[in-house]
C-alpha cells in the first residue's frame, strides 16, 4: 500500500466538493502528482478488510473498552448511471424500500462511548450470472450471503478487539448468527420480525407449540423469556413502541441471549446501534463515497476503502475536538469560502475600475 497516496487521496475525499476524479486531484496539486499516479494508486493492490485493520488498530487501542459494542449493518449506495458489474449491481435498499442499482457495503463498527470505528468491511460482489425463471431476465447473485460474511467478519473481530455486545437489525436475526454469537461467549441484542414464531416455554418448544411474536401479550419494554425453533438456549424478548411525528406508532422487537436485564436496559444498549446510521450518513455526505466516476471494479473498491479511511480521520478528530463530522466539514468550507472571498476582493482591485 502506498500510504502517502492513501493519506493524500483520503484527505481529498474529505474536502472535495465535486467529482472525486484523478484529474481533479492532480489539478489541485498543479500536477506535482500526475493524474496517472493517482489512477495507478487506485488501480493497484486491493485494499481489503485486513488492510483496514492495520490502519485502524492503533486508533482502536486508544478507545476500546470491555463493555463496547460491535454493530453489523450494510448500506446501499445508489449509482444509477454506472455500468453494471460484479460490484455495481442490483441490491435491495432497506432505506428506500426497493431494489436499486449501486454498491452494497457491509461493515463491522466498533462503538466505545462516543467513538465509532469501522474495524472490518466487505463489499458485496455478485459475479454469478443466472436467469430468473419467473421474469426470464438475467440476474446477478453473490456466492455468499451477507449473514455468512457477517459471521466470517465476527470471527476476525473476536481475535482483534474488545467488546461485550453485538447489535444488528432484523436482517441479521438468523438462527445460525444467534448460535454463532452465543457460542463465542458474547451477548447480542438484535431486532426481530413480528411474524417470527416462538415457544413461550421449554415444554411448548418440546411439543411444537409455536406462536407469532405479534400474537403474544407484551407491554412496551416488558421482557418475556422465549424459545426459537432450532436454538437450544432461552432468549429475552422485549419490544419498544414509538410514537412518530404524525402520531402513528411503530413497534420494535428485540431479542437477546442475556437473561435478566429489563427491557429498558436492553433498549438503551441497542440504541448504540444508531452509530452505524451516522457512519453511513457521514460516508455518503462527508467523504465522497458516491462521487467516484471510476468504472473499473478495483478502482471503485479502493475508492470505497479510501472513503472509509476519510471517515476514520474525521472520527479521530471528533474524539479529540468533540465536534461532529458535519461541524468540521462546515468549518472547512467556511475557511474555503473566506479564502475565495479574499481572492475575489484582490482580483477586483486589480482588474475592475475604481
Amino acid at each position: 500500500m502506498d500510504k502517502k497516496m492513501l493519506d493524500l487521496y483520503s484527505d481529498f475525499l474529505i474536502f472535495n466538493q465535486g467529482q472525486a476524479s484523478a484529474t481533479t486531484l492532480a489539478s489541485l496539486l498543479d500536477d506535482v502528482i500526475s493524474h496517472d499516479t493517482v489512477t495507478r494508486f487506485l488501480a493497484g493492490p486491493e485494499f481489503d478488510s485486513k488492510a483496514l485493520w492495520k490502519e485502524v488498530k492503533n486508533v482502536v487501542r486508544t478507545v476500546e473498552k470491555e463493555d463496547g459494542v460491535l454493530v453489523f449493518d450494510d448500506t446501499v449506495e445508489e449509482k444509477e448511471y454506472s455500468d453494471e458489474s460484479d460490484l455495481i449491481s442490483w441490491h435491495y435498499s432497506h432505506a428506500q424500500g426497493k431494489v436499486v442499482k449501486g454498491l452494497n457495503l457491509l461493515t463491522a463498527l466498533a462503538v466505545y462511548d462516543e467513538a465509532a470505528i469501522p474495524v472490518a468491511f466487505e463489499l458485496i460482489k455478485k459475479p454469478v450470472v443466472m436467469c430468473d425463471l419467473a421474469t426470464r431476465k438475467e440476474v446477478r447473485k453473490s456466492p455468499h450471503t451477507k449473514n455468512e460474511m457477517m459471521r466470517e467478519m465476527l470471527g476476525v473481530c473476536l481475535k482483534n478487539i474488545k467488546f461485550k455486545y453485538i447489535l444488528a437489525d432484523i436482517w441479521f436475526n438468523s438462527n445460525e448468527n444467534l448460535k454463532t454469537i452465543h457460542q463465542s461467549k458474547k451477548l447480542f441484542i438484535i431486532g426481530c420480525k413480528s411474524n417470527r414464531k416462538i415457544a413461550m416455554s421449554i415444554d411448548d418448544k418440546k411439543h411444537g407449540i409455536w406462536t407469532k411474536i405479534s400474537e403474544i401479550a407484551l407491554e412496551s419494554e416488558e421482557v418475556k423469556i422465549v424459545y426459537f425453533e432450532g436454538i437450544d438456549f432461552p432468549l429475552s424478548l422485549t419490544k419498544k413502541v414509538f410514537k412518530n411525528k404524525d402520531d402513528s406508532t411503530g413497534t420494535l422487537y428485540l431479542v437477546s441471549n442475556e437473561i435478566g436485564p429489563s427491557g429498558t436496559c436492553l433498549y438503551e444498549i441497542y440504541k448504540k446501534r444508531w452509530k452505524v446510521e451516522e457512519y453511513h450518513k457521514s460516508l455518503k455526505s462527508n467523504v465522497s463515497l458516491k462521487k467516484s466516476p471510476a468504472r473499473a471494479i478495483r478502482t471503485q473498491s479502493n475508492h470505497v476503502f479510501s472513503s472509509i479511511m476519510g471517515f476514520i480521520k474525521l472520527e479521530t478528530m471528533k474524539i479529540k475536538t468533540h465536534m461532529n463530522h458535519f461541524a468540521m466539514i462546515r468549518k472547512m468550507y467556511f475557511k474555503a469560502n473566506l479564502a475565495a472571498m479574499n481572492e475575489l476582493t484582490r482580483m477586483k482591485k486589480m482588474y475592475l475600475p475604481a
